[in-house]
């Protein structure tokens, strides 16, 4: 991917093979042209969120722009969306999926099994926000300081992981919530690895 420099200095090729200038430009993106000036003279950084707009207006691709190889079609996965789960039941099965999401996948998980959960509350926040829906890599154990989804009494939570002893401690990302001790008198299972987590801001 394309750093803000980069991507100034292929919006400035872009504009001079068509003839546009800046005020042109700066019309096309509905900016001030004091605004996309200040990109192209290298005194403030090229906003992302605008690589769409600029795209358009220059008439390539947002991901052209950004540099950002194409995603092949065939690392397009369909993984369910864990909705409730039915004690007893593997993770996966039919009853405790809500619906299947697409993911594209990373040539290092093409062989795990994959599921996605639904983050509730805010526990994890500032790390994960409340509505995020979190890539889960089904495993039995994971790493100190990685993030799982653990299973308490049916329901899925995810939290940072802390092994102390033979006792794995369960801690949230909010100092406003309390660790919680996993032990025989408190069980819980480690359903796997959270590898990414996306939010959707509409």
């Amino acid at each position: 991917m394309r750093n803000s420099e980069e991507i100034i200095n292929y919006l400035n090729n872009l504009r001079q093979e068509q003839d546009v200038s800046i005020s042109e430009l700066a019309r096309r993106v509905g900016m001030a042209k004091s605004g996309v000036s200040r990109y192209f003279n290298h005194t403030r950084e090229f906003p992302i969120n605008r690589a769409p707009a600029f795209a358009k207006a220059l008439h390539v691709d947002t991901e052209d722009l950004l540099g950002i190889e194409p995603i092949a079609k065939d690392k397009l996965r369909m993984i369910p969306l864990i909705g409730t789960i039915a004690m007893g039941e593997p993770i996966t099965a039919e009853q405790n999926i809500e619906k299947y999401i697409p993911e594209y996948m990373m040539d290092k998980y093409a062989d795990d099994t994959l599921f996605a959960l639904r983050c509730k509350g805010d526990s994890m926040y500032p790390l994960i926000p409340n509505g995020a829906i979190a890539t889960i890599k089904q495993q039995p154990c994971v790493e100190d300081g990685e993030i799982a989804a653990v299973l308490i009494d049916g329901e899925a939570t995810l939290k940072k992981i802390l092994h102390v002893g033979k006792t794995v401690v369960l801690r949230p990302a909010n100092p406003e919530y309390k660790d919680i001790i996993l032990d025989k008198n408190h069980p819980g299972t480690i359903l796997g690895k959270m590898i990414k987590y996306e939010v959707n801001f509409d």
